[in-house]
């Protein structure tokens, strides 16, 4: 019995660690990497561009523009505290760039979103919303 439970734990680790490596490679993947999305509707040959995601130097998505055949329909930037992967703010901007919501985050110790606050572009709390996470 206790060769099995040694033989789960350490399967959970090697699984944890390669788990770990492998978010680790894809976000060394994404370092200053810029993605363009393009779209063509059926019957012409002319592409739009659609999406735009942008990365800093520690693979985070800092940036992402959604278009549309007018120009830029929204667009979302994502703040980060220090090296951290985890987003503090996401400022919302409508398409004429102007502010349109602001979310903050508080985390958990375990690295899950605790709290997310939704406010105006004045400042006003608009919103709290709160993460339960639970098992069957």
């Amino acid at each position: 019995m206790k060769k099995q439970i040694l033989i789960v734990l350490l399967l959970c680790l090697v699984g944890g660690v390669v788990w770990g490596q492998d978010k680790q490679v894809k976000r060394e993947r994404k370092k200053n990497l810029i993605v363009r999305e393009w779209n063509t509707k059926a019957g012409s040959k002319t592409p739009y561009l659609d999406n735009t995601v942008t990365y800093d130097e520690y693979g985070r998505k800092v940036e992402e523009i959604e278009y549309a055949s007018y120009g830029q329909k929204r667009r979302t930037t994502y703040s980060y505290e220090g090296v951290s992967t985890k987003c503090k703010e996401q400022v919302e901007y409508d398409d004429k760039n102007k502010p349109v919501r602001i979310k903050q985050f508080e985390y958990n110790s375990d690295g899950t979103r605790k709290v997310q606050r939704n406010y105006k572009p004045n400042g006003k709390l608009e919103s709290t919303k709160t993460f339960e996470y639970s098992y069957k």
